[in-house]
C-alpha cells in the first residue's frame, strides 16, 4: 500500500479525478478520526454506567436515573451500528468501491461523501429508495 501525506489544508475538490489516491486517504482519514470519537465517547458511557448501581432511594430520582441509563444505551447502540458502517466504508476504501454507489455504480459526489462518508447511495439512488419506503409503508 502506497503511503499517502495530505497537506493539512486539503480538501476534494472537483477538479481532482474522482477517488484519486489523496482523496481514499482523505476519507480513510476522516473515516477513521470519526470511528476512534465514537469509541472514546462509547468508553466513556460505560465508565458511567458501570459507576455503581442505582442508589437513589427517591422514586423519582431512580425513575430519572434508569431514564438516563436508557437513553445512553440506546446512544450506545447506535453509535455500534455507525462504527459498523464506518468499518464497511474502510472496507470499501481498501476494495476501490468507496464513493460509488452500491445501485448505480456511479459516482456518489464529493459534498454528500463530506457531509455523510458512510454514504452508499447517490442521492437520486437513495430518494428513489426512501420513495418506495413510503409507498410500502403506507400499504
Amino acid at each position: 500500500m502506497m503511503l499517502i501525506t495530505l497537506p493539512p489544508d486539503y480538501r476534494p475538490s472537483d477538479d481532482e479525478e474522482f477517488m484519486s489516491p489523496r482523496q481514499q486517504e482523505y476519507f480513510r482519514q476522516k473515516l477513521r478520526k470519526w470511528r476512534l470519537e465514537l469509541l472514546r465517547e462509547a468508553g466513556d458511557t460505560l465508565a458511567s454506567l458501570s459507576a455503581g448501581g442505582i442508589t437513589e432511594a427517591d422514586l423519582t430520582d431512580r425513575a430519572s436515573v434508569e431514564t438516563d441509563r436508557a437513553l445512553e444505551l440506546r446512544t450506545r447502540d447506535r453509535a455500534r451500528k455507525l462504527i459498523s458502517k464506518i468499518d464497511q466504508a474502510l472496507e470499501r476504501i481498501e476494495n476501490g468501491t468507496y464513493g460509488y454507489c452500491e445501485e448505480t455504480g456511479e459516482p456518489i459526489g464529493l459534498r454528500r461523501l463530506e457531509a455523510r462518508p458512510i454514504a452508499t447511495l447517490s442521492i437520486e439512488a437513495q430518494e428513489r429508495h426512501e420513495r418506495m419506503e413510503r409507498i410500502h409503508r403506507d400499504d
